[in-house]
């Protein structure tokens, strides 16, 4: 949890002596900082919206490609099924760049509740990062809350660990 002499404080807030404006405890500094708290965890809730629109298009590319190679009936066999291995580094290329893009949201969230968690020991109640977040377990208790982010960056594993046993399946046929 950020405190007010944490690096991550030091680097948020502007020292007042080197900046023109309101100091601390004025009403119009207190407002800023409220701006500027609502203005950032809307961007935090925008990046988790854009992950679940990326989890979406991912997982509905991996049921299509799974779909479809339910529905052919007759799979080549041996050496004929060579031929798999190219789809194969393809869809295996894409569960690792959607393995990627979902850890790169999960660091960037990350990164973004830390700075509202500063934010808010500027603010009168800190709702996320002291209470919310500490009633969570800090995700650290999965009978409390397990984060999101931790479960669904394993579901593209899965998919290239069933393509991978799939192809294998197929060329042992």
């Amino acid at each position: 949890m950020p405190t007010d002499d944490s690096e991550l404080s030091r680097r948020l807030f502007n020292d007042p002596s080197e900046t023109a404006g309101p100091e601390r405890g004025d009403i119009s500094y207190d407002a800023a900082v409220l701006e500027q708290y609502k203005l950032y965890v809307e961007m935090a809730d925008r990046i988790s919206a854009r992950r679940g629109l990326t989890n979406t298009f991912f997982l509905t590319l991996n049921t299509t490609v799974v779909g479809l190679v339910a529905a052919l009936e007759d799979f080549p066999s041996g050496r004929a099924a060579a031929w798999l291995a190219i789809p194969l580094v393809a869809i295996l290329g894409e569960c690792f760049a959607w393995f990627y893009l979902v850890r790169s949201y999960r660091l960037l969230n990350g990164a973004k509740y830390r700075v509202v968690g500063a934010l808010e020991e500027r603010l009168p109640a800190s709702p996320f990062w002291r209470a919310e977040w500490w009633e969570l377990g800090e995700g650290r208790d999965p009978r409390k809350y397990w984060p999101l982010s931790h479960i669904e960056q394993w579901i593209p594993v899965l998919f290239a660990l069933v393509y991978i046993a799939g192809f294998v399946a197929i060329l042992l046929q």
